[in-house]
């Protein structure tokens, strides 16, 4: 029933007009997250690195994170990817009917179109359809979206940040398509009790006057801006060294990947991690602190780990299930060994002795 501004105007005008934008949590208040800080600030300085896969169980503030880098870039969007959302909403589609009546191509924009210069979230990526993830995989890497019908094509630039989260409980992502993001964070339960208790009041003091904790850290929120500012625009100026690039090689053999992604990957990263910290070349130091943010998921089982000086602090947290390994590649532990990564409770097989049928004869000619 619509509501009778005759009895409660108050409420009427209330309903009628715009719920305030809700403010963000500070990017700089987080606390613990120094690699998943690290990682995003990555991405946002040079999104052709592919984004950032961000595993871990729920409340670990994934989405907090990516919420909050949004709001630290000027005026960038911050678009949601749904999981019930089709591929001509992704990337959008073109108007045939128009097409056909005028001859003008009119492009309807999807999701990717009014992320651009802003992040696009996919909250529980591994749910997504494989196309869906494979599409916007393309268009994050490559920054330009292109949209195709019945001959007729239509190019635009989409670069954005792309921020994927999932909680490896709830399924995986084919190892293709894990390999397809530029870096992987994997968060944990706080296990320090002091840490525990400061991520909690923080939290408790932001929903309490969310207005006053981000006016506390708006100096700090405008420098690490304009930080990021500064190293977009340093970043075509930074070169890698030869030892730099040949480490990086060295890195991703020892880790028995598949391809040069992760080489490139792992370039691309440490040229972003130097321009902000103001460089104008990648050094050695460069690729390893981010080596462990490219590789992590795309480690071969049994492969090297970095030595624990070169790894950033994610490395020497466990790995996630299965995070990866080739599927092409691996191989199931034997039946009954009561391995926790085989088939746990199988039996193993039981011989059957086999009984040959009788003959059955030849059918009695047909009578006339």
């Amino acid at each position: 029933m619509p509501l009778n501004p005759a009895i409660r105007p108050d409420l009427h005008a209330s309903a009628s007009a715009s719920a305030p934008e809700p403010v963000p949590f500070p990017f700089t208040a987080l606390v613990g997250q120094q690699a998943l800080q690290r990682a995003l600030l990555l991405v946002a300085v040079d999104p052709g690195i592919g984004g950032v896969l961000i595993g871990g169980p729920r409340g670990t503030a994934k989405s907090t994170a990516a919420r909050a880098l949004a709001a630290l870039l000027p005026q960038a969007p911050f678009v949601t990817l749904p999981l019930a959302a089709s591929l001509e909403q992704l990337v959008g589609t073109l108007s045939i009917e128009d097409a056909l009546q005028s001859g003008a191509v009119r492009l309807s924009p999807g999701l990717v179109a009014r992320a651009h210069g802003g992040v696009l979230y996919v909250d529980e990526v591994n749910l997504l359809p494989d196309a869906l993830v494979d599409a916007l995989l393309d268009v994050a890497a490559s920054g330009v979206n292109t949209v195709e019908r019945d001959g007729i094509s239509q190019r635009h630039a989409a670069r954005f940040v792309l921020v994927g989260t999932m909680n490896p409980e709830e399924g995986e992502l084919r190892p293709q398509l894990l390999d397809r993001f530029g870096l992987s964070v994997w968060l944990h339960n706080p296990t320090d009790a002091q840490q525990r208790q400061q991520i909690v009041r923080g939290r408790l003091l932001f929903d309490a006057d969310p207005k006053a904790v981000a006016a506390d850290h708006a100096d700090a929120l405008q420098n690490l801006a304009a930080s990021v500012l500064d190293a977009q625009a340093l970043l075509p100026r930074v070169q890698w060294p030869d030892d730099a690039v040949a480490h990086a090689g060295a890195l991703a053999l020892a880790a028995g990947v598949d391809g040069v992604r992760a080489d490139l990957v792992m370039l691309r990263a440490a040229r972003a991690s130097a321009a902000l910290d103001g460089r104008d070349a990648v050094t050695v130091a460069d690729v390893d602190a981010v080596a462990e943010l490219a590789l992590h998921h795309r480690r071969q089982v049994g492969a090297q780990q970095p030595t624990p000086s070169a790894a950033p602090p994610t490395a020497q947290k466990p790995q996630a299930p299965n995070q990866g390994q080739n599927a092409s590649t691996a191989q199931p532990e034997s039946a009954g060994t009561g391995s926790a990564d085989g088939d746990w409770g199988a039996m193993p097989p039981v011989p059957v002795g086999t009984v040959r049928p009788a003959a059955a004869g030849v059918l009695p000619p047909k009578k006339a």
